[in-house]
């Protein structure tokens, strides 16, 4: 087999490809590594989005009748939200990035199912601390779990290393779902 450059032989395995396309492109700008930084800018746009408008659904609830609920013993100080949910929102979008540039099309599936957990995502800060929906918001974040699981299945079958990135967001979600029931169960 011959390369496009005899100074650089071309790669036999998949991941030496992905090595060898990372340090540029062609000298348009236009190659693998360069066309996937978009992907990843707007992978981290959407995460983002989704974190903004939880915090300003959250905003109203968690000083008004979040503040003065029962809440279990085991819920932390209001502050760690925040650094918690945008080191996961980075990670999470970091982890579909990479399933994408990895496995492109073939991927499509399990970037639906991340999108679909991501919808779910999204759905429960609003109807949990805007709505006070505690029963709606206990179904959906149940509803995430699975999402979520089905999600790290996918990415798995592709990628086993990549899946375990969102192990941090499934234990962060598991806490979360004890947290909703449990303020559900104070209420």
């Amino acid at each position: 087999m011959t390369s496009a450059n005899p100074a650089q032989p071309a790669p036999s395995h998949p991941a030496r490809r992905d090595a060898a396309g990372a340090g540029g492109g062609t000298a348009a700008g236009a190659g693998p590594a360069t066309r996937g930084w978009p992907v990843l800018v707007g992978l981290l746009l959407l995460n983002a989005v989704v974190a903004f408008g939880g915090s300003l659904a959250s905003t109203s609830g968690v000083d008004g009748w979040y503040a003065d609920a029962d809440k279990p013993a085991w819920t932390p100080p209001n502050w760690v939200f925040g650094p918690v949910w945008t080191v996961l929102y980075v990670v999470m979008a970091v982890a579909a990035w990479l399933i994408w540039r990895r496995h492109g099309r073939a991927a499509t599936t399990a970037l639906v199912l991340y999108g679909v957990q991501l919808a779910l995502n999204a759905a429960w800060t609003p109807v949990f601390f805007g709505a006070e929906q505690l029963g709606l918001g206990l179904a959906i974040i149940l509803a995430l779990e699975v999402a979520l699981v089905a999600t790290i299945v996918a990415f798995h079958r592709l990628t086993p290393w990549v899946a375990w990135l969102l192990g941090p967001y499934l234990t962060w979600v598991l806490y979360a779902t004890t947290l909703n029931a449990g303020l559900a169960a104070l209420a």
